[in-house]
């Protein structure tokens, strides 16, 4: 699992918890931090569920990859909006977790939307992750995985 959020629990977009070293076990992680009253954010989050939803889609078996939101948002209430709204099928660590505020600092957050993709011990693959979608889609995860050493069964077109 990705040892980053050993000891946390993370929700689905259901709101239900979701034990991190079950879901996250032998995968790639993307960290995206983000808030729903972010106009730069509300922008990419559409094309970072088009990438995942895709991604998740075109791989037999799914690839090894999932997405952890990290939330900026001023409340539970709009962060559960905002995922709601907008959000793929990823998980989320809790809005009341105040560890986001070491994850910030672990990855050197200074502005969002930012998206941190992180091998299983949670050294960055690359904190580019956004740039690399919109300019790579898909293709980028092949490097992901490789740069991860992660077995992969993953053949994109």
């Amino acid at each position: 699992m990705v040892d980053v959020f050993a000891g946390h629990t993370l929700v689905n977009k259901d709101g239900r918890a979701v034990d991190p070293e079950e879901a996250l076990k032998n995968k790639v992680v993307g960290i995206y931090f983000s808030g729903g009253w972010c106009p730069p954010c509300r922008d990419f989050t559409p094309r970072l569920c088009e990438f995942y939803t895709e991604l998740m889609e075109e791989s037999e078996p799914a690839p090894q990859f999932e997405i952890v939101f990290v939330s900026s948002d001023k409340s539970q209430a709009d962060m559960e909006n905002y995922m709601a709204a907008m959000h793929g099928d990823w998980l989320a660590l809790r809005w009341e977790d105040q560890y986001k505020i070491e994850l910030k600092k672990k990855y050197c957050i200074t502005a969002i939307p930012k998206l941190v993709i992180v091998k299983q011990n949670g050294d960055v693959i690359t904190d580019k992750g956004r740039k690399q979608i919109r300019d790579y889609g898909l293709a980028c995860f092949r490097n992901w995985i490789e740069v991860a050493e992660i077995f992969q069964n993953f053949s994109a077109n």
